[in-house]
């Protein structure tokens, strides 16, 4: 039988939903990359007023807690409702009225973990302990069964065995979206829309906004949500089309025997990616079916635009990428920041790591992550931007992205970043129509040619 204090009551298609602001969609959300529906806007809106009410929530919220809301319609399609749910534990319990449940609720069937993890705690160190430890770990795996839109239904364990090969990290399945779907197909209730948001503080390290919208993480969601999502109409990947177009504006600034170099549009991938779009690499090779060895001697993010070197052979991929190493390759970006720098010029050192329960974003880590300096200088301050030019030590995945960003660092990202921004209709600049959703351009680059040793200067100036 459904639970009523779960369902949370929207505008009804025959209704407002069909005067224009709250036209259902098409298909439901594409999870890892979305703006959210009006629908889930509303139903954020109302579960956010809700949480404003508990006071004895207050404080574990204020230190920053995700979560989610599922739009749903009931099987005469007459009638839409809205799903709540949060991430994890909330006040110690993973219960609360008017959330949906846990996907399986270790604390009211936990006599079996109590007393095997009494068990090993009484044991010495060992092999033995390890092993026993590891046997309950995939015990409480397999307790966790997902349904999708077909009934099919699979544990944690066969998920991850099939889609990345490796046991499932620590706390996969207790995310919102998860949680959604599962209770909506318990009970025959069709997904129309959804969204996560966070509220309260940012993670150590991260970067999270109060009342922002957040994609489904990557490594504890994604397989999860593929089996769960089968059956059900999704939006394709939202930039697809970008892709495939922005690869069109890629074109070569410099060529030899021994090297390339292209610019490389915002928007286009620079390697292979999991998605059906051009990339760099993929562009090169068909374009030059001769080169042989590794290609890629730098990287740039999908959303950065500017100036990518390419090698032609193995020799040429190895003595180009001794130079980044021993730091002899000059590189200067341009962006623009949400924000005004007050320092002219100056030094970041903020060593970065990935976060392994979020790729692909990074975080601020002091005792794990690795050296990342960036120096910078202001070009222009005007209205509430800044104009930058940064010139990377290092390079560091995400590294501009997260210096500007972070509060140890500028505290001040770069407009349009989908990772470490604020929405980007939130954004000074969004709606003036300039194409692209970053402002981060790769403009010039140095380095000494490995053949002829003559220092090489090419530059691309920002289209910004």
């Amino acid at each position: 039988m459904i639970t009523d204090s779960c369902l949370h009551p929207l505008p009804s298609p025959s209704g407002e939903a069909e005067r224009g602001s709250f036209t259902l969609p098409p298909r439901f959300t594409y999870p890892f990359l979305y703006t959210p529906h009006p629908l889930s806007i509303k139903a954020s809106e109302e579960l956010k007023a809700y949480l404003r009410t508990r006071d004895e929530w207050k404080e574990e919220i204020g230190r920053g807690k995700m979560f989610g809301v599922l739009v749903v319609k009931t099987a005469n399609r007459s009638t839409l409702y809205a799903l709540w749910a949060f991430s994890g534990l909330l006040n110690g319990k993973n219960t609360h009225t008017g959330f949906v449940p846990p996907v399986f609720d270790l604390q009211k069937n936990d006599e079996y973990f109590q007393q095997e993890d009494a068990i090993i705690s009484a044991m010495p160190d060992g092999e033995e302990k390890r092993q026993r430890s590891r046997a309950l770990q995939m015990w409480l795996f397999r307790q966790f069964n997902f349904l999708n839109a077909h009934g099919q239904t699979m544990n944690l364990c066969d998920i991850f065995d099939r889609e990345t090969c490796r046991i499932p990290p620590s706390g996969a399945g207790e995310c919102c979206a998860p949680k959604l779907l599962q209770y909506a197909y318990e009970y025959h209730l069709q997904p129309v829309c959804m969204a996560e948001f966070w509220l309260g503080e940012s993670p150590k390290g991260e970067i999270r906004y109060d009342g922002e919208y957040y994609p489904a993480c990557q490594s504890k969601c994604k397989p999860i949500l593929k089996h769960m999502l089968q059956g059900l109409e999704v939006d394709e990947h939202p930039l697809l089309p970008m892709m495939r177009a922005k690869a069109k504006e890629m074109r070569i600034i410099y060529d030899d025997d021994a090297l390339l170099a292209v610019y490389k549009p915002a928007g286009m991938l620079a390697v292979r990616g999991n998605v059906d779009a051009p990339s760099v690499e993929s562009v090169i090779q068909e374009t030059y079916p001769d080169v042989s060895g590794p290609l890629i001697v730098h990287r740039l993010d999908m959303d950065t635009s500017g100036i990518m070197i390419i090698a032609k052979n193995k020799d040429i991929h190895k003595a180009l990428q001794i130079q980044f190493y021993k730091h002899e390759i000059r590189k200067r970006y341009i962006a623009l920041l949400d924000g005004i720098v007050a320092q002219d010029q100056g030094v970041i050192s903020l060593p970065l790591s990935p976060n392994a329960m979020d790729r692909p974003r990074q975080m601020v880590n002091h005792e794990h992550g690795k050296e990342a300096i960036t120096e910078y200088e202001v070009l222009e301050r005007k209205d509430t931007c800044t104009r930058i030019a940064f010139y990377p030590l290092t390079g560091r995945t995400h590294q501009l992205r997260v210096h500007a960003a972070s509060s140890e660092g500028l505290g001040c990202p770069i407009i349009g970043d989908r990772l470490y921004s604020r929405r980007k209709d939130s954004s000074p600049l969004f709606g003036r129509g300039w194409g692209r959703s970053l402002y981060l351009h790769s403009q010039a680059i140095d380095f000494t040619h490995p053949v002829t040793g003559k220092r090489i200067h090419l530059e691309v100036p920002a289209d910004f």
